[in-house]
C-alpha cells in the first residue's frame, strides 16, 4: 500500500515490560501499534530491537552559520539521527547571532535545505548575545523554540527582569546558560579535590547556583516559563527543586557527562573540558536523585563540536564542550539503567517525553496519531566508543573508548528512514 510502512519483530516498553509489538506507519504518522502485518505494505525486521519515540535533545550546537569547520546543520543533525535523535533544538551562539528576523534567516535557510530531522532554533535574549540589550521578542517567537544567550549568563538582573516579563506576556521560554561572571575566577574545571591536587584553576559550584537563586527569585516575580540549561551541582537541583514544589513554572536539563562522570575521572585531555565542569562525586549523586524525582525534567547532550586542534591543548587552553549525540543513549543504559541506577522507562521519559513537555512540543509517546519520529534500539550489542565513526565533525568525548552496551539501528523521521546503521550513513 503507497504510503504504508510496517515495522515487525521489534518489543516496546509498556509499564515497565518490553512486550513484542509492531508499528504502522500510515503517512508519516503512526497509524496503529501492535497489529499483524497487512497485506501489501512495506516491512522492516527490527530484528527484535526496542522501538522507541525519537528522541529529543533542546541543547545542541550545530555551529552554522559561522562555523562550518566545527559542524553545519547536515553533519549536526545526521549524527542525531545516529543517535536516535528526531528533533533538536539548536543554540543560538552563531555567527550571525540569531536576534533579529533577518539573522534568523540565515540559520532558517540551511536548516530548511539540509536538515535530515527537525531542527529548531533558539533566538537569543540580547543582542549579539552581549547581555545588554532586549532582542524584539514578539517578533522572533513564531520561529524558534525558545530564548537563550547560552554559552553566556546575563548578568544585568535588570535586564534579565525585563526579558522574563516581556517572555510572560508573549508565552515565550527563557532558556538560561546560568554563570555568575564575578564568581569565575579564572577558572576552567570545577573547584574541587582534583583540581588542587594538579595544580589547576577551579570554577566553584556557586557561580552556577547563585544565578539560577537569581532567575528563579525572577521567575515567581514575573510568572515567566523558565528552563535552566546543563545543571551540575547538587545545590542547583536543590533550588530547582524547591521552586517545582511553590509551583514555578520551571524545568531543567542535565547532560549524560554528569551522570556518569565526575572529577574523578578527570584527566589531562581537552575531552575531558566543557562549561559547566564535571563537578564531585556528591554532586553526580544529587543529579541522578534529581532525574528519579522528577527535578530534572530531560536530559539533553549540549553537544558542542570544536575542531581536532581546538581541543588538543590540554585542560587549560582547549576550547569548552564535549559532542554527545551519538553516544547519549549507549552510555545512560550501561551505566545507568544496566548498573540499576534508572530504570528504562525513566531513561526514555528523560530522553523523548521529558524534553518536549518542557518546551511545549508534540509527541513523544509511542501512540496512534502521533508523528512517526521512531528510532530502533539494539538493547543486547556491546561496543566500544570510537569517535572515528562518529557523523559528527566533532570527536572529542570524555566517552572514548568505553565498553557500552545499546545501539540505535535505525530512526525514522516523518516516517521516512533517516538512518540505518548497516548501512552507517543517514538515508536522507
Amino acid at each position: 500500500m503507497e504510503g504504508k510502512l510496517f515495522i515487525d519483530n521489534c518489543f516496546a516498553l509498556s509499564e515497565g515490560v518490553l512486550r513484542k509489538s509492531s508499528v504502522l506507519i500510515s503517512d508519516g504518522r503512526i497509524e496503529a501499534i501492535g497489529i499483524p502485518a497487512p497485506e501489501g505494505v512495506t516491512a522492516v525486521d527490527a530484528r527484535g530491537g526496542l522501538i522507541s519515540y525519537g528522541f529529543a535533545d533542546i541543547h545542541v550546537h550545530f555551529r552554522e552559520p559561522g562555523n562550518p569547520e566545527k559542524e553545519t546543520i547536515l553533519s549536526g543533525s545526521m549524527a542525531a539521527a545516529r543517535g536516535g535523535y528526531t528533533t533538536v533544538c539548536a543554540m543560538p551562539n552563531l555567527d550571525p547571532v540569531p536576534d533579529s528576523p533577518e539573522h534568523l534567516e540565515e540559520e532558517l535557510r540551511i536548516i530548511r535545505k539540509d536538515a535530515v530531522i527537525q531542527v529548531l532554533p533558539y533566538c537569543s535574549i540580547t543582542k549579539g548575545r552581549k547581555g545588554l540589550e532586549l532582542v524584539d521578542i514578539p517578533a522572533l517567537k513564531p520561529f524558534c523554540a525558545a530564548f537563550s544567550d547560552d554559552g553566556s549568563g546575563v548578568q544585568d538582573e535588570e535586564v534579565m527582569r525585563k526579558a522574563f516579563r516581556l517572555a510572560a506576556e508573549n508565552g515565550c521560554i527563557i532558556a538560561a546558560h546560568c554563570e555568575d561572571n564575578s564568581l569565575l575566577a579564572g577558572g576552567y574545571i570545577h573547584d574541587g579535590r582534583w583540581c588542587a591536587a594538579h595544580g589547576h584553576k577551579g570554577i566553584c559550584s556557586e557561580s552556577e547556583w547563585r544565578q539560577i537563586e537569581r532567575d528563579l527569585r525572577l521567575c515567581e516575580e514575573t510568572g515567566c516559563r523558565y528552563h535552566v540549561c546543563h545543571i551540575s551541582s547538587a545545590r542547583s537541583v536543590e533550588l530547582i527543586r524547591e521552586a517545582k514544589a511553590r509551583g514555578l513554572r520551571v524545568s531543567c536539563e542535565t547532560a549524560p557527562h554528569y551522570l556518569v562522570l565526575c572529577e574523578d575521572q578527570m584527566q589531562e585531555d581537552g575531552r575531558f573540558k566543557m562549561n559547566p565542569p564535571l563537578r564531585s562525586a556528591e554532586d553526580r549523586e544529587a543529579l541522578i536523585e534529581g532525574l528519579l524525582d522528577g527535578t530534572i525534567d530531560a536530559i539533553a547532550t549540549d553537544h558542542a563540536p570544536h575542531t581536532a586542534a581546538q581541543k588538543s591543548l590540554g585542560l587549560k587552553d582547549s576550547a569548552m564542550g564535549v559532542v554527545g549525540l551519538e553516544t547519549a543513549f549507549p552510555v545512560l543504559y550501561t551505566y545507568l539503567v544496566k548498573s540499576g541506577r534508572v530504570s528504562l522507562e525513566r531513561l526514555l521519559e528523560t530522553l523523548c517525553k521529558g524534553p518536549r513537555k518542557a518546551f511545549g512540543l508534540p509527541g513523544g509517546e509511542l501512540k496512534a496519531g502521533e508523528k512517526a519520529d521512531l528510532c530502533i534500539i539494539d538493547l543486547e550489542e556491546r561496543y566500544r566508543i570510537d569517535p572515528l565513526t562518529f557523523l559528527s565533525k566533532g570527536r572529542s568525548t570524555p566517552f572514548e573508548g568505553m565498553e557500552v552496551q545499546g545501539r540505535i539501528t535505525k530512526t525514522f523521521y516523518n516516517g521516512y528512514l533517516v538512518y540505518d546503521s548497516a548501512k552507517e550513513k543517514t538515508c536522507a
